[in-house]
């Protein structure tokens, strides 16, 4: 289309604007002419300043973080977290000790009873009605459902309420209580069992069966974290449950779980730095290998990546340094402006070659290189900025991350191809004499 449009408007009178774009090129070319020592050692020492913030990534973020304070959905999400007990769902499931006393509970016949006498009717063939519905209160007997199951979950219960990053918490804790305030004073494993066998279906429904399978004898602690604390970290949260509940409940680690929305979040949220390192090294890989097509030599190629591994370094440097964490926004930062910024480093090195074959000059074949190619750099590479730069307006934070880090990695690719880039090739001379 723009060499048809370019056709049908015809042939133009091209003058000088003199505009500093044609210019700095120009400036950057004598600059890595005359200080190109200081070219390396500025690129070597941003890149360890770059290294050491990689280090301090975080994978850990609150997703209320993703929004500023004055719109609605943050406000919203804060009112949730402070007035309804947290946002994000957790649960925790625990089996009953292999060897644990069960009760019995009522509505269950006692087995071996030494006093109980024989039924008259065991043998009866018309005993058994076919059509008779099941009791809903026939309970099997639980572990957790007695004094001593309560008292345990009661302990659980109460480290967990004291935890800031913990809201509200369900769980046969909340009936027990709710009867023993009725009561006046603490059930015993009898009361519990006549309370149980007095719930209507209804009331089973809504205070035990959430909480109780029967069938494995297995008790369940639902909780909302709350994500607008400033302490909130996941991955410490989860490890502080699971070192409770081993060392001082005593529970074995094959007997409980950790479950819900939160632990598949925080999963998610760790892989993503294994994942980072696995990205970039499929990008650069790649890249790599279409410098070796292109350019028929493995040097070219070394030399061509380092610019782009700068601005992929500063980006993620620039993340850890500030605090902003690895999230399923940022992590695609560094692969997609390495995609865009190789771009740069493709035009420059394609041009070098062709003025470097007019009189195999390399100091001569830098120059016209920047002042004809560097300028189209410069221009492109302002425009792309610009324009990721309006992402900065919007209220969703990681857009406005992902607008600004975009535009300072091109800006380092820009710079990097135009200083780091022909320096190189003026050290390593991988055209050849």
């Amino acid at each position: 289309m723009i060499p048809a449009g370019m056709l049908v408007l015809g042939k133009a009178k091209v003058k000088q604007s003199g505009s500093q774009g044609g210019k700095l090129p120009a400036h950057f070319s004598n600059f890595t002419e005359r200080h190109g020592t200081l070219v390396l050692v500025l690129s070597l020492a941003i890149s360890l300043i770059s290294v050491v913030g990689i280090s301090k990534l975080q994978v850990d973020n609150r997703f209320i973080d993703y929004f500023k304070e004055h719109t609605e959905i943050y406000q919203g999400l804060s009112i949730i977290d402070q007035k309804l007990g947290g946002t994000t769902p957790l649960d925790i499931i625990i089996q009953a000790p292999a060897s644990a006393s069960i009760p019995l509970t009522l509505g269950v016949p006692e087995e071996d009873d030494p006093f109980g006498e024989e039924d008259p009717f065991e043998d009866d063939p018309f005993a058994d009605d076919v059509f008779g519905e099941e009791d809903p209160n026939q309970q099997k007997p639980s572990y957790w459902f007695s004094r001593s199951g309560l008292e345990d979950l009661e302990e659980i219960t109460t480290y967990l309420d004291d935890m800031g990053e913990i809201g509200r918490i369900d769980s046969l804790v909340t009936a027990f209580h709710v009867a023993n305030d009725l009561t006046g004073h603490r059930m015993n494993d009898f009361e519990l069992a006549v309370m149980r066998k007095g719930l209507s279906p209804e009331m089973n429904q809504f205070l035990i069966a959430p909480y109780l399978n029967d069938a494995t004898d297995e008790t369940r602690l639902t909780m909302r974290t709350v994500e607008s604390g400033a302490t909130l970290n996941r991955q410490q949260l989860l490890d502080e449950i699971n070192s409770f509940l081993i060392d001082e409940v005593g529970l074995e680690p094959e007997q409980f779980r950790l479950s819900g929305l939160m632990v598949l979040y925080n999963n998610m949220l760790q892989s993503l730095f294994h994942s980072q390192i696995v990205t970039l090294g499929a990008v650069f890989l790649g890249i790599m290998l279409m410098f070796v097509v292109l350019f028929r030599s493995l040097l070219i190629a070394f030399i061509a990546i380092f610019p782009n591994i700068l601005a992929a370094c500063v980006v993620l440097g620039v993340m850890g340094w500030a605090g902003i964490p690895l999230d399923m926004m940022t992590i695609t930062i560094a692969s997609i402006t390495v995609g865009i910024g190789v771009d740069d480093t493709l035009h420059y090195i394609y041009r070098f070659r062709e003025e470097f074959a007019k009189d195999r000059d390399y100091i001569a074949s830098m120059h016209r290189s920047h002042e004809s190619i560097g300028v189209a750099m410069y221009y492109t590479s302002v425009v792309i900025i610009v324009g990721f730069s309006i992402l900065a307006l919007s209220n969703f934070m990681p857009s406005v991350y992902f607008g600004f880090l975009t535009g300072l990695a091109m800006l380092t690719a820009l710079l990097a191809s135009q200083t780091l880039l022909p320096k190189l090739i003026l050290l390593t001379r991988p055209l050849g004499k």
